[in-house]
């Protein structure tokens, strides 16, 4: 039967089928064919192209192996890059977009198994963030771009910049002041003396209808009457009896406000303690003898949320711990474990922060915003309440 000719409805059903996506199982990877039903794909493995090229690809199959896992990584890298960026997204999502194409390299046809596998592969050659969710694995693009990392260099550089002018000029107005308060002389403090009265019969009284533009006249009277004695106010007007004011008291009552300086030292002050704060905090902070709950679930279930004691620290991020149940010993990373919070009442032991170290009594829970107050047990601040995320104490053994 001759071909069908090129206008004909055969042909153009033909063309317009192969437009779209076909079934994997009547796909050639090694001729890059694409058959649409069982025969055809049946014709195409007894064909002469087909069986040449299986020949080529017995004689070496790791390096057509190795090929076609290069290029399907280097495609769906390309995508997620030019796609999503930086942005964390699911593995699937990815994965759809990329064998939309018609002239995709099939997975069945590299290295890789499953999708799972590959994006395993993927975070442990550190091209991509990879984490398990309970809605399956998230991958994030990292870009190692040359041009991306001296930009981002170049903004590390502008930040330090404009924190060292911000240290700087914070000294600059620490010398000012303290240059201020040297130059400035000891101003002179009033003399205060008791209030006598050489007769008993006399009464000390003053004048409350004193205008308020004259009040600066009557305040020096007022301070005569201190030093010279008593006065006597006249017979028409209205009197009060003085009373006697405790001593140390302040006649005006009210608190000098903060100077301008005076705020910015204190802002630079916070500044400086959130510093010493944060540098205080450590990326490992397992301790011995506390309890601990294991979350991995490559142990299987026999260990999972089970709780244990932690008998010895391993270089930091390890820990050899004691299950409570079974007594058994197990080797594992910090990334598997994480911290028990007790009952309040109960002894805690902080594991991060400017209290690590430092053994307090659980005081209460805080449900909303992840935190607990404590009671410190130990140290210089023993006996003060302070606010500790759940993940920075665990309970003592």
């Amino acid at each position: 039967m001759g071909k069908a000719d090129f206008l004909s409805p055969k042909a153009i059903s033909n063309r317009i089928k192969s437009k779209g996506l076909q079934k994997l199982r009547w796909y050639c990877q090694m001729c890059q064919k694409q058959c649409r039903d069982e025969n055809g794909f049946k014709c195409h493995c007894m064909s002469e192209s087909h069986q040449r090229q299986l020949l080529l690809a017995s004689e070496n199959p790791t390096k057509f192996m190795d090929y076609f896992s290069d290029e399907f990584k280097s495609d769906f890298l390309e995508l997620l890059r030019r796609r999503f960026g930086t942005k964390r997204v699911h593995n699937n999502i990815v994965y759809n977009e990329y064998i939309s194409h018609r002239e995709h390299v099939h997975m069945n046809s590299t290295q890789w198994e499953t999708l799972t596998d590959f994006t395993k592969w993927l975070g442990r050659k550190g091209l991509c963030k990879v984490d398990e969710t309970p809605k399956g694995w998230y991958i994030q693009y990292v870009d190692r771009d040359p041009e991306t990392i001296r930009r981002q260099e170049e903004q590390a550089r502008k930040k330090k910049q404009e924190l060292d002018d911000e240290e700087r000029s914070a000294k600059f107005i620490q010398e000012q002041v303290r240059r201020g308060m040297d130059g400035k002389e000891a101003e002179a403090q009033p003399v205060y003396t008791e209030l006598k009265r050489e007769s008993e019969e006399e009464k000390v009284a003053f004048n409350l209808s004193t205008p308020v533009a004259s009040s600066s006249r009557s305040s020096s009277v007022l301070g005569a009457t201190s030093v010279l004695g008593p006065l006597k106010a006249p017979a028409s007007s209205s009197s009060v009896k003085r009373k006697e004011a405790p001593p140390g008291s302040d006649s005006r009552g009210e608190k000098k406000k903060k100077s301008a300086l005076e705020e910015i030292m204190e802002l630079e002050e916070k500044k400086k303690k959130k510093k010493q704060s944060s540098a205080v905090r450590t990326d490992y902070w397992l301790q011995p003898n506390i309890v601990v709950k294991i979350v991995t679930k490559k142990l299987g279930e026999k260990y999972h949320k089970k709780k244990a004691v932690v008998m010895e620290v391993k270089e930091k991020y390890g820990a050899v711990v004691k299950l409570i149940d079974s007594g058994d010993k197990l080797k594992l990373d910090q990334n598997h474990l994480e911290t028990v919070i007790p009952a309040p009442g109960k002894r805690v032991l902080i594991l991060n922060g400017p209290y690590r170290d430092t053994e307090a009594l659980l005081e209460g829970i805080d449900e909303k915003k992840f935190s607990a107050t404590l009671m410190l047990d130990s140290g210089p601040q023993k006996g003060d309440m302070v606010d500790i995320a759940y993940e920075d104490f665990s309970k003592l053994a």
